[in-house]
């Protein structure tokens, strides 16, 4: 007879990927998923592998989850620099305030981390950055179809600039910087890609 789980993977993965967001991987003992999900070792292990494996499985539920909540509205918004503004606005608030304040982003912290040794942990990161850049880089070229764009601004180079940045104030904000100054360089990047007025 096969062996019927008493708890919902979907429900541990969760708990878990806070416990990897929250603390970063290489700080993380499996003792404290324990802790987290309320499931003895042996249900870990039998569901998710090693720590290891668990700390892929988090990091891929985070970026298909989490990320959408931001880059979603980028990628579906075609005002042009109006929605690269209302992308770092969001991500600032989102780093800043609430339940995940100081936290961070799970795939920059990777980014910074030992852990992105890991070939599948790196194939992760890089498909979350050239999501990132794609987005940011489709609503630059929106602003340059709407002539909100600098002359000579390129599109390529800038969505690679402001990929870097949010990266930079997902780190910055971890830190404890202030959300005034994240949003008022983000702006100032921003703006500096803009046709005068």
């Amino acid at each position: 007879m096969a062996d019927v789980k008493h708890f919902d993977p979907d429900t541990a993965l969760d708990l878990a990927m806070r416990v990897f967001w929250r603390q970063g991987a290489a700080a993380t003992g499996i003792q404290d998923i324990v802790d987290a999900t309320g499931l003895n070792r042996s249900s870990l292990y039998a569901t998710f592998g090693g720590k290891q494996q668990l700390y892929r499985a988090a990091l891929d539920r985070y970026a298909r989850d989490r990320s959408r909540t931001l880059l979603g509205p980028l990628e579906e918004d075609g005002r042009g620099l109006p929605a690269v503004h209302a992308f770092f606005e969001r991500l600032v608030e989102t780093r800043c305030t609430g339940e995940f304040a100081r936290w961070g982003c799970m795939v920059s912290n990777a980014h910074a981390g030992g852990e992105n040794g890991d070939p599948e942990v790196r194939a992760v990161l890089d498909r979350q950055h050239r999501r990132l850049r794609s987005a940011l880089h489709a609503a630059l070229v929106s602003a340059q179809r709407q002539r909100q764009l600098a002359d000579g601004a390129d599109p390529e180079t800038a969505a690679e600039i402001l990929a870097l940045l949010a990266h930079g104030v997902n780190l910055r904000s971890r830190a404890g910087a202030d959300a005034a100054a994240l949003r008022a360089t983000a702006a100032a990047a921003v703006d500096a890609v803009a046709r005068p007025v």
